[in-house]
């Protein structure tokens, strides 16, 4: 293969057994070789998973975009992959990491010790020389391969690895990071013949930065060795450390090493910075694991845990010693706490903005420092703010109660005679149970589940406020959510963006997402590498509760501005969106919808004095009498009614908040009506518990979804949790699962997107590139990829006999062209396939 003819490359679209042997055909391009990583973190599913963009320059030299799990690269050896190293005598690699960390080590010399890298390191390498990069965590990097730099090779050459690596806090460093990440975010527009003066560019601040290496080394040394009296710079290190800190709580082993090596800074160093504050590590770690224990013993969500585990979780390896601690600090014993939690739980359980209260308790401090020592008072101040601020992001919703088991349940499949009946729950929808336009790893379950457990979900439409008559008034749930005055707003964040709306102004979360989804659901023992299957047993509409529409159903449709049409309309006014309410006719032996009216979106005032001139932002109230109803619309039209839920989703592996609009390989917002009653969704969960949460309810919606939205319709689903481990799935499709896979009972359906895991393929800015990137040659690629595989590894067959089968026999259609991730479908009728039993677990015909 040519590296340049295969922009992107991906291991998704190859089987598992294929996997390391393509990945190390593409590296062998790079001049790299790679091996597995003694420690680190495992991929997804425990497979390799590997990603890379690459262009190539006139001159030879290769751009290329990395993402993948952990590994050790090395360089390729002399005749592999039919390498020759003189061929490429002036060759020099550079490596600029992005996210990740590892070390490096110049192996040619016996007592070398490693060099730790972390995210922002540049690393030149000789391809002709040997060493080793061990990359513990995925991580997202950019690699040069420059032909024809033999005065950089010269450079490189003449010192240590070490030196090698360089400085990008500062100066001409900081430029060269610049440049390559720039490179990065734009190469999939970058040509061949646009390269060059790149790459002569970047040679002329790699020779500036080679030049002046000793003056980088010494950049290299503590702040506090070379700027003792910056406070300022002071305090910034100690709210990274302060950040880093505060995510690896729960990690027993943590010490201060650690956060050392992850912040690039000294032991010592993090020692002062704490001594400053008047206090110790050790003492702001404890306090800071008590804190967190503290407020998990007064939430209710978390009542089915022990106190042994809930200290446990928090990082600390004794009960009793957490018992003495925590008594020592609250004056209580954890028990006792417990039985009696503070009377303001419900408070600090409320999302959305926190409330101006007084905060958790601080971390302990020395107040016998003089009082004109503003110095140590900031120190001081900065803790407890950073204490307070982790504390809000980290209250939690509260859990369900379930109901009591009934095995006689008609949506309860047979269960093994000597397995308890499955438990039921009911999950009502309020502002306590719901995130908007968001998933995250870090959201705090509302409900914990065993396998098998069946659980009925209600769920919101975010379109409900384009007629808050028919599908709010009345509601307790939905009044619950979309509560929201000049004075207070229910839900805060809407979407995956700042709180305080800095870059659009258009409300808290920017709409940087907007489904309203329910959850998540905690199921016990699920661990990254298993895969959830997800049965929806039963869907039931939710009637309206306002007394002129009482029992009645309705749904909204949106023709908006990230729609298909939206640029390509033919009567004025060209750019416009349009809102049509439908009444959905449920109890009739055809179910169908028939429009109610439409009317155009005019500019409209949130609660909050915030004008919208489109539909940027979700659950704006939209005010009947800006507007012009248009009644007898669609009046030949019956739309048959195929209820279904848009979203359905696991928690993503990556720190932070997600988009709910682009699906991924989580699930999310795959947009496909075929996930319906009697349909299984098989997810892989890539965190603990899985995190199952379900939103953007639809009674009816076309393939492609192309004015932007179906129709948006309140829904109750029962759902079976089933949790399928690991080492049970060994040697069966659903071991390799890395995706979403649809089970219908005549159908398999495998969802293509542009990037099937453009989180790890995009990089920092996935969320916007996204956007940007996606297209449905993409798309189709990857169903086409996804459909091969499956009937290579499901059905045995081989690759001639699969794309054969693919041509005459699988269905192709577009899922969704608005969601950013675009969207194609393959669909593999059962029937091609008459002696097969259905069944993907192992055992199963």
């Amino acid at each position: 293969m040519i590296l340049n003819d295969i922009r992107r490359f991906s291991t998704s679209a190859y089987p598992e057994e294929l996997r390391q042997s393509a990945w190390s055909e593409v590296l062998a391009r790079l001049l790299l070789a790679n091996e597995p990583a003694p420690r680190g973190q495992p991929a997804l599913n425990g497979h390799l998973s590997g990603h890379i963009s690459a262009c190539s320059s006139a001159f030879d030299s290769v751009f290329a975009q990395l993402a993948s799990s952990p590994q050790v690269l090395l360089p390729l050896a002399d005749g592999a992959h039919g390498h020759a190293r003189g061929k490429h005598a002036g060759t020099v690699l550079v490596l600029a990491l992005q996210a990740g960390h590892g070390t490096l080590t110049d192996t040619q010399q016996a007592d070398a010790s490693p060099v730790g890298i972390h995210a922002g390191d540049i690393m030149l390498l000789d391809p002709a020389q040997a060493w080793r990069i061990e990359l513990h965590t995925d991580f997202r990097a950019m690699l040069v391969k420059l032909e024809s730099a033999s005065f950089v090779l010269r450079l490189v050459r003449t010192g240590a690895q070490e030196l090698n690596r360089i400085s990008t806090r500062v100066g001409v460093g900081a430029v060269c990071l610049g440049l390559i990440q720039s490179v990065a975010d734009e190469l999939a527009y970058i040509g061949r013949d646009e390269l060059p003066p790149i790459e002569a560019t970047l040679i002329e601040l790699l020779v500036t930065c080679l030049s002046h290496r000793s003056q980088d080394a010494q950049e290299r040394a503590e702040p506090e060795d070379t700027n003792p009296d910056t406070t300022s710079v002071q305090l910034a290190h100690l709210r990274r450390v302060c950040r880093t800190l505060e995510s690896r709580l729960g990690d027993a082993e943590l010490q201060i090493d650690d956060i050392a090596r992850l912040e690039g800074l000294s032991t010592r160093y993090i020692q002062k910075l704490f001594k400053a504050g008047a206090t110790s590590f050790t003492e702001y770690l404890k306090s800071r694991r008590l804190e967190r224990c503290r407020l998990d013993l007064g939430n209710p969500a978390l009542a089915h845990f022990s106190i042994s585990e809930l200290c446990y979780r928090w990082g600390f390896s004794d009960a009793a010693n957490f018992s003495r601690a925590f008594s020592a600090r609250f004056g209580q014993s954890p028990k006792a706490y417990r039985a009696a939690p503070p009377k303001d739980i419900e408070e600090q359980l409320r999302r959305g903005r926190p409330a101006q209260t007084a905060g958790p308790v601080a971390p302990p401090v020395d107040r016998s420092a003089p009082a004109g020592d503003d110095t140590r008072r900031q120190f001081q101040n900065l803790l407890s703010d950073h204490a307070r601020y982790a504390i809000a992001l980290a209250l939690s919703p509260k859990r369900a109660t379930p109901t009591s088991h009934d095995a006689q349940h008609p949506h309860h499949p047979p269960t093994d005679e000597h397995q308890p009946p499955p438990g039921h729950y009911y999950l009502p929808v309020s502002a306590k149970t719901v995130h908007w336009g968001y998933f995250s790893r870090s959201i705090k379950p509302v409900l914990t589940v065993h396998s098998g457990d069946i659980v009925t979900i209600e769920t919101l439409t975010q379109h409900a406020t384009d007629d808050c008559e028919r599908m709010i008034a009345g509601d307790p749930g939905a009044e619950s959510v979309f509560h929201w005055t000049a004075d207070k707003k229910a839900v805060d964040r809407r979407g995956a963006g700042p709180m305080d709306a800095s870059i659009y102004g258009r409300g808290a979360g920017e709409g940087f997402g907007v489904h309203i989804c329910t959850g998540p659901v905690y199921v016990q023992g699920a661990e990254p590498g298993d895969v959830l299957e997800v049965r929806i047993l039963d869907i039931q509409p939710r009637p309206s509760r306002h007394p002129e529409h009482e029992g009645r159903l309705y749904g909204s449709n949106a023709a908006a501005w990230w729609g298909f049409q939206y640029n390509d309309l033919l009567t004025e006014p060209k750019k416009r969106e349009v809102i049509t309410v439908y009444e959905i006719h449920h109890g009739h032996a055809h179910p169908h919808a028939k429009a109610v009216y439409n009317y155009r979106w005019t500019p409209q005032t949130d609660p909050f004095g915030i004008r919208h001139d489109t539909i940027d932002y979700p659950g704006v109230p939209v005010d009947h009498a800006t507007i012009d109803k248009q009644f007898g619309v669609l009046e030949k039209a019956v739309v048959p009614v195929r209820p279904h839920f848009g979203v359905l989703a696991v928690a993503p592996r990556e720190k932070g908040m997600v988009d709910s609009i682009p699906p991924s390989y989580f699930g999310g917002n795959l947009d496909n009506w075929r996930a319906t009653k009697g349909a299984r969704l098989f997810l892989p969960v890539a965190v603990d518990g899985a995190l199952f949460s379900v939103g953007d309810p639809h009674a009816s919606q076309g393939d492609a979804e192309a004015c932007g939205t179906a129709i948006e319709c309140s829904l109750t689903g029962v759902f079976q949790l089933v949790l399928h481990k690991k080492a049970a799935l060994a040697d069966s499709f659903l071991s390799e699962l890395d995706y979403p896979f649809l089970d219908t009972p005549d159908e398999w359906v495998l969802q293509g997107l542009s990037y099937p895991d453009y989180l790890a393929e995009l990089g920092p800015h996935a969320q916007t590139q996204v956007y940007k990137k996606s297209s449905l040659e993409a798309a189709m690629r990857d169903a086409f990829h996804k459909a091969r595989h499956f009937l290579m590894k499901a059905h045995q067959l081989s690759e001639d006999e699969a794309i054969s089968l693919i041509s005459v026999a699988v269905d192709f259609g577009i899922t969704q062209v608005v969601d950013g991730n675009l969207g194609v479908h393959a669909v593999i009728r059962k029937a091609v396939f008459p002696d097969h039993s259905g069944e993907l677990t192992p055992g199963a015909g």
